[in-house]
């Protein structure tokens, strides 16, 4: 009878000393498959912030093309590609910019939670931390490459062109042979009547030097201005200055 006891209390031992084993085998393995998830989402999250594209430059960029360029393509009727870098999917920022409610000067509101901010920037700063994950990194492209076709320094800041004294003829050619292939991959040229049309008004209007001649231009006007200004002052002054002299007793 005693000896059975032991025998079975030996057993016991035993079986337990597995389970615990086991129960501790699971236990790291549960740690480890944690972890491993747990970098993942790091490692996800980490590729999603890493998006190297301005949405300033890319705001401009839409706004140039909805300005200038989508009145005539709705005019005409025509259907943009989804192969052209115009088309609005192609927009990374295009979902996060729909969303954006201006409902007074100092309020803007997201469109995806609500929230309520009392300026643009502080909303583009809420969709960066908190709905990044809404930005389609994988098919959409980053709109504010194409700012060198589209001349969106100057209508950035208006100001700012007076500062810019010349073009740099290597960036004008660069900029003119991406212009030139957006307004073959977007209207090619014998597809049909419209798409002849609107090649021909993107290429008038951002291909050509025109922006650059108007700017040229803007930058003599104002010269001349100044130095008709600083004449008319010095002039006035010669005379302010020879009325002031007294006349030499003869």
């Amino acid at each position: 009878m005693v000896k059975w006891l032991l025998f079975l209390m030996l057993s016991l031992q035993g079986t337990i000393g597995v389970f615990s084993t086991s129960s501790h085998l699971t236990q790291e393995n549960q740690d480890t498959e944690g972890y491993a998830a747990e970098r993942t989402l790091e490692q996800e999250d980490q590729h999603t912030h890493e998006v190297h594209c301005s949405r300033e430059r890319s705001r401009a960029a839409w706004e140039i093309v909805e300005e200038y360029l989508m009145p005539f393509v709705e005019q005409e009727k025509y259907q943009i590609s989804r192969k052209c870098r115009l088309h609005p999917e192609n927009d990374i920022f295009r979902d996060q910019e729909e969303n954006k409610i201006h409902v007074d000067i100092n309020e803007w509101r997201c469109g995806y939670c609500r929230k309520i901010f009392r300026g643009e920037k502080f909303l583009d700063q809420h969709f960066d931390n908190r709905h990044y994950n809404l930005l389609n990194v994988s098919e959409s492209k980053c709109l504010a490459d194409l700012c060198g076709a589209l001349h969106c320094d100057f209508t950035m800041d208006s100001y700012s062109r007076f500062r810019k004294t010349k073009c740099n003829p290597a960036a004008a050619a660069r900029n003119h042979h991406l212009c030139e292939s957006l307004a073959d991959s977007c209207f090619p040229v014998g597809q049909s009547p419209s798409a002849n049309r609107l090649h021909g008004i993107i290429y008038s209007y951002s291909c050509g030097n025109s922006v650059m001649l108007t700017l040229a231009q803007e930058e003599e006007n104002l010269f001349q201005g100044v130095k008709r200004e600083t004449r008319k002052g010095t002039q006035q002054l010669k005379r302010v200055s020879q009325l002031g002299r007294k006349s030499k007793p003869s």
